[in-house]
């Protein structure tokens, strides 16, 4: 009878931990080769939203992008990582100063993680009362950690003041964060800390940047369709178009900017 009810609490920490089934509250899915997004839940008016973030195997350790929104998930998906990878996380590098991003900062910094945001996301995290990084970013910045390399770039206000994506030239991989929306999205979702004049041409700047992405991971939409970018720059348009008609400017140049 112990030896049934040993495997029956191991079925049920393995089930948790890989999320197998729909009451999950952590979910791992290999993207490609060494890349995987992570998904924690949280509830938002009354809804329960799904959080992507993404993390990268190498031969030095594990680089976490973004932390789990969930917080009794921060330890599970070390925890996850571990088991499957034999491998820690050793970096962790969050987007913007919103909890959805931030909330896990600390407690991997406590682990002996090194986490980093850059120095506008620190002082947003400060002001807002948020979890801080204990490295910050001066400039956009490249990673190598072991046979991976990747670049944090600021393309501009958007989403939120600070937001930065981070890009994987070499596998042409898009980490969006919620700077992006999904294919499917109607709206640029959460406007309160945005800048939606601006919207538009940081992902236009986007879309220089990182040219013919295989892979666009984006926050809170379904990351599997590659028109992410297209769609949420149709939809910053709209918005810019709509906001500068209210201020009471009616020409626009190519870049965005509003004119009397």
């Amino acid at each position: 009878m112990r030896l049934f009810s040993l495997a029956i609490l191991l079925a049920f920490s393995l089930t948790s931990i890989f999320g197998q089934t729909s009451q999950a509250r952590l979910k791992i899915e290999q993207l490609t080769g060494d890349f995987y997004i992570y998904t924690t839940y949280n509830t938002y008016e009354g809804a329960k939203i799904p959080a992507h973030g993404m993390y990268v195997v190498s031969d030095e350790g594990v680089a976490l992008l973004d932390t789990p929104w969930d917080t009794t998930q921060f330890q599970p998906l070390l925890d996850s990582i571990k088991i499957r990878h034999h491998k820690n996380v050793i970096i962790c590098i969050a987007t913007h100063w919103h909890s959805d991003r931030t909330e896990g900062l600390e407690y991997y910094k406590q682990q002996g993680i090194k986490t980093y945001t850059t120095f506008l996301t620190d002082e947003l995290s400060k002001t807002n009362n948020k979890k801080r990084a204990e490295f910050l970013l001066n400039k956009d910045t490249t990673f190598t950690l072991g046979q991976h390399s990747f670049e944090t770039y600021y393309p501009g206000e958007g989403h939120t003041l600070d937001n930065i994506v981070v890009w994987f030239s070499k596998e042409k991989i898009l980490y969006g964060g919620c700077l992006i929306k999904g294919a499917d999205a109607e709206n640029l979702g959460y406007l309160g800390d945005a800048n939606e004049t601006e919207y538009e041409t940081t992902l236009k700047r986007v879309s220089r940047k990182c040219p013919n992405p295989q892979f666009i991971l984006v926050s809170h939409h379904d990351w599997r369709n590659l028109h992410s970018l297209k769609n949420s720059i149709k939809l910053a348009k709209r918005l810019r178009l709509k906001k500068t008609r209210a201020m009471g400017f009616s020409q626009f140049d190519d870049r965005g900017k509003a004119h009397r």
